[in-house]
């Protein structure tokens, strides 16, 4: 399983970036909502709320917009009703991506991910024509400083997770969703501070590009992800180093 370090850099830069425009808080918000509608207003036996928050809380949203999106989730307060929609598609050069939305208008939603698509070169896909080259999975990063390589590897697998990717930069931590919470804790418990966990759509292969083919698609990938409806974007691009540097050069 290749690892996704690149994408995780990628995404860290764009979440300070949405946090001075707004645009992190209203995401988080509507994942809150979302949790909560399908599992109940209690963290502490709803474990999709309780991450929702926790991610909230790491990008230091103010507790009362968090309440307050668990009471909209809850019936407690009255809002849009939002739909968890997954589309599927392809950006330029065949590269399948998935994007996540939550939505409170799905035509005009839809509409809008088509046009990003198009523009660029790329088209939607019927319902399971891409989602088949992804595998729902936890994923779990650690930044390597201080961190024993041989520990973390023995606590992770003892969790019941599936591959460990150490690089430079970053660990990667890959789990099924349902011991995702018991990796994370057992390294928790070690002190091993957890950088990223979110339950996300891994490809199973990963299609490597020339570097102005790559750029081509991570600039599509930005600006689905720029629409307000849009929560992720999963994609089997494989960024090289190369195409990283010149991709934050030119974004």
């Amino acid at each position: 399983m290749s690892g996704h370090s690149k994408w995780s850099t990628i995404k860290h830069k764009k979440a300070a970036t949405d946090a001075k425009r707004g645009k992190l808080f209203t995401r988080l918000g509507r994942e809150i909502v979302i949790a909560a509608r399908e599992g109940g207003g209690n963290p502490d036996s709803n474990f999709n709320l309780r991450l929702a928050v926790e991610k909230a809380k790491q990008a230091n949203m103010p507790k009362e917009n968090i309440d307050r999106a668990i009471k909209r989730g809850t019936g407690e307060l009255k809002g849009a009703e939002l739909d968890e929609v997954m589309y599927e598609g392809y950006a330029p050069n065949g590269v399948a991506v998935m994007v996540q939305v939550l939505t409170d208008n799905k035509n005009r939603t839809v509409a809008e991910i088509r046009r990003a698509l198009t523009r660029q070169g790329g088209n939607m896909a019927e319902s399971g024509a891409v989602a088949w080259q992804f595998n729902r999975k936890g994923y779990i990063t650690v930044l390597p400083s201080g961190v024993d390589a041989d520990s973390l590897f023995e606590l992770a697998v003892e969790g019941g997770a599936d591959d460990v990717v150490f690089g430079d930069d970053l660990i990667e931590v890959y789990v099924e969703p349902e011991n995702f919470q018991s990796v994370r804790q057992a390294l928790e418990d070690a002190h091993i501070e957890v950088d990223t966990a979110e339950v996300s759509m891994i490809p199973t292969t990963s299609l490597q590009l020339d570097t102005k083919s790559t750029i081509q698609v991570m600039k599509v990938i930005e600006a689905l992800e720029d629409l307000d409806d849009v929560q992720q974007v999963y994609s089997n691009l494989d960024v090289t180093d190369d195409a990283m540097e010149q991709y934050e050069v030119v974004a």
